[in-house]
């Protein structure tokens, strides 16, 4: 996996120096459930997941230069989604204290210009529980068009009504103005 930079980020592989920041954010009640899993009970937790990211090398950790600490996730992975079938799906989580300052809108935007100008990717999908309101939001910043409504086999908490989202290259270029 290779580094992105943004103004403020860094994307990068995890290592297992990043246990005690994402245990920071992984161990909380309004985290892991908006994304289908539980709250982290540990560290050993934390450090058997990191080690998993380590391993399939499809989730960058997102470093903020200025604290010099790992305060999310955002990954790509390719998977079935249902009726649609095998896609490229984004996930993403950030610590709650670093919401709405648009760093999570800069860290998607950094890893879909390497997705689809770098990979030469025509698409992606992404989806939110039906209670995530902070997700949507953000899926419709970016731009990602409504798909449909899914029953989606989350971690820990088994099928969760979701809405799924498709962007396309083409209007990822028109959204950006480029």
């Amino acid at each position: 996996m290779k580094t992105l930079m943004t103004n403020r980020l860094i994307l990068r592989a995890f290592n297992n120096n990043d246990a005690e920041d994402v245990y920071d954010y992984a161990k909380r009640d309004d985290v892991g459930p908006l994304a289908g899993w539980s709250p982290h009970s540990d560290i050993s937790e934390t450090i058997s997941i990191i080690n998993n990211f380590i391993e399939k090398d499809e989730v960058y950790a997102i470093f903020l230069k200025e604290k010099n600490i790992v305060i999310g996730s955002l990954g790509i992975h390719y998977t079935s989604l249902g009726s649609i079938g095998d896609v490229y799906e984004l996930g993403y989580v950030l610590h709650p204290d670093y919401h709405r300052k648009g760093i999570m809108t800069e860290a998607v935007h950094a890893a879909l210009d390497d997705f689809f100008f770098n990979q030469n990717k025509d698409e992606i999908y992404v989806g939110h529980f039906f209670e995530n309101e902070p997700s949507r939001k953000l899926i419709e910043k970016i731009g990602f068009e409504f798909v449909e409504d899914i029953n989606y086999q989350s971690k820990d908490y088994g099928e969760k009504e979701t809405k799924i989202y498709k962007l396309t290259k083409l209007n990822y270029v028109l959204n950006k103005g480029e």
